[in-house]
């Protein structure tokens, strides 16, 4: 596996931002999509991210009275959960470009 400098790597992220540049991206990902939700969900699975602590917590946070508080809990999950789906993406999509690049790699 390649190894990328700092500088590399802020300098691809920075190349996302351009006009169309995630249009196939996209695509690709769409037509994957039942796939990737499948490895997704295993990696939440065996990580016990929706464990017993994961559905206290959404208890408590559902359960607290006061509708302002209880409105920053369940954001607060919810932005746990997009940025723990969101690190595991990442995390399979690098990998995957890996084995794309080196399709004997994954042998």
């Amino acid at each position: 596996m390649p190894q990328y400098t700092d500088a590399q790597i802020e300098a691809a992220i920075e190349s996302l931002n351009e006009p169309g540049r995630l249009e196939q991206a996209q695509r690709v990902v769409a037509a994957a999509a039942p796939q990737l939700q499948g490895i997704l969900n295993q990696a939440l699975e065996s990580a016990d991210w929706f464990g017993r602590a994961h559905q206290a917590e959404v208890v408590r946070a559902a359960g607290i009275a006061d509708p302002d508080e209880r409105m920053r809990a369940v954001q607060t999950l919810i932005a746990e959960e997009t940025g723990v789906s969101m690190l595991i993406g990442v995390a399979v999509g690098y990998e995957l470009a890996h084995l794309l690049m080196d399709p004997t790699e994954g042998d």
